[in-house]
């Protein structure tokens, strides 16, 4: 496998994604934006937006919002931030706008809310809906002081599944929390997609039978594919909560992301470095580091170079091999003690190495799985947890116009049913 990761290193940066239809109830937005908004109440549309923000300009991603049903939370959300008359009013509405914009694509994912004529499980809906609204929000201009940032930041969390998101505790329940990803390499395809961030969607809040009979939860985040955002912290507010011992403790954690063509891979480590440049995030930001020389991410915790994977990878290998194969992926790339060059290795780290690549390489994929893993280490070093790698997900038509096709939606709903069939394997009781 280490000439397949050479060979797909630059490939399994790009994503791809969509899914068929649901259907059901209407949807109440927060914060009506009503007319008794202040009449100083302006928006600038020559506020500067970042290199994320700034591909809102082609149509093609207002369509892929207006065909996911979410097109009123961003034609109404100016109008909502309107209503704020304080600081305290704006971070109410981040939050109420965040958390319902998550919600409706849950349940738009999951079949209960009507979601226009893309495939319930597509995620990019609400990925474009999400960028949209926090153009709104550098574009506002209230009467009073506002931390744009720090209210972005409010109503990314919320808009990702980070607030009211809790495990319904009941007695013999599993809980399972797991993670994805935004879609990226938008620049080489605006379609683009993430399998991982479906599933996530289609997951988040379902009870599922384990592969022993038993009862689990999975609850499920969505991350952003940004450096400067798991320097903030994201990755461990996230997992935190479920991890810190009490009633709601997870049971089992695995971040989830977008790796190999055609296959599942388990992950058997996660290294401490960023290494992925000239690769850079959704906003063109590069990480600093590089393979001849890594770097350690900024406001991370003290750490081993290379973190083991504790989830059940045999019992998950032998059982779920369709329709993709899922192999344990024991490759990494070091810089053994005392030397200067990487080194790639076929069957884990030797003794006091420098990480250099993890199982997921040296981007976002495999910093997910150590930080999160890292944080289980400190909290809850009882529970298995790990990464998991999906397909790369193909089918998307030929015709750049075109967002979505037969094959792209099966690609989707396939991967999306092993994943949880992993996780109904990995979570049962041993």
């Amino acid at each position: 496998m280490m000439l397949l990761r050479r060979a797909v290193s630059a490939a399994a940066l790009l994503a791809l994604v969509l899914p068929p239809v649901a259907a059901s109830p209407a949807y109440a937005y927060p914060a009506s934006p009503a007319a008794d908004a202040p009449a100083g109440c302006r928006t600038s549309p020559s506020a500067p937006l970042d290199a994320e923000q700034a591909r809102l300009a082609d149509a093609r991603t207002t369509a892929l919002v207006e065909r996911g049903g979410l097109g009123d939370f961003v034609r109404r959300f100016p109008a909502g931030l309107c209503t704020a008359r304080s600081t305290a009013e704006a971070r109410q509405l981040a939050d109420s706008w965040g958390e319902s914009l998550w919600q409706a694509s849950v349940r738009r994912a999951q079949g209960q809310r009507p979601g226009g004529d893309l495939a319930p499980g597509d995620d990019r809906p609400l990925y474009w809906a999400r960028l949209a609204m926090t153009a709104a929000i550098a574009r506002w201009q209230p009467d009073f002081a506002v931390d744009r940032a720090a209210l972005r930041a409010r109503f990314e969390d919320a808009s990702r599944g980070l607030t009211n998101n809790a495990f319904r505790t009941a007695p013999g329940v599993r809980r399972v929390f797991i993670s994805g990803f935004d879609p990226f390499g938008l620049d080489a395809e605006i379609r683009r997609a993430n399998p991982s961030g479906s599933a996530a969607l289609q997951l988040n809040g379902r009870r599922v039978t384990l592969a022993d009979g038993t009862t689990a939860e999975i609850r499920a985040v969505v991350l952003p594919v940004r450096y400067a955002d798991f320097d903030a912290g994201m990755v461990e507010r996230a997992f935190a909560p479920h991890l810190a011992a009490g009633p709601a403790q997870a049971h089992l954690i695995t971040t989830v992301s977008q790796g190999y063509p055609g296959i599942f891979t388990l992950e058997a480590w996660a290294g401490r470095a960023r290494s992925a440049d000239p690769y850079p995030d959704n906003r063109q930001a590069l990480s600093g580091g590089t393979r001849e020389r890594p770097v350690t991410a900024p406001g991370l915790g003290p750490g081993p170079e290379f973190i083991p994977t504790t989830l059940p990878a045999k019992a998950v290998t032998d059982a779920v091999q369709s329709p993709y194969p899922v192999f344990l992926n024991t490759e990494v790339v070091e810089i053994p003690a005392g030397a200067t060059a990487p080194v790639d290795r076929a069957n884990g780290p030797t003794p006091g190495s420098r990480a250099v690549e993890g199982g997921g390489g040296g981007y976002l994929s495999n910093e997910v799985a150590y930080r999160s893993n890292r944080l289980r280490g400190e909290l809850a070093p009882q529970l298995p947890g790990g990464h998991l790698h999906t397909p790369v997900l193909t089918g998307l038509p030929a015709d750049p116009q075109q967002l979505t096709g037969p094959e792209f939606e099966r690609n989707e709903s396939a991967i999306a049913a092993e994943v949880r069939a992993v996780l109904e394997h990995a979570a049962a009781r041993r």
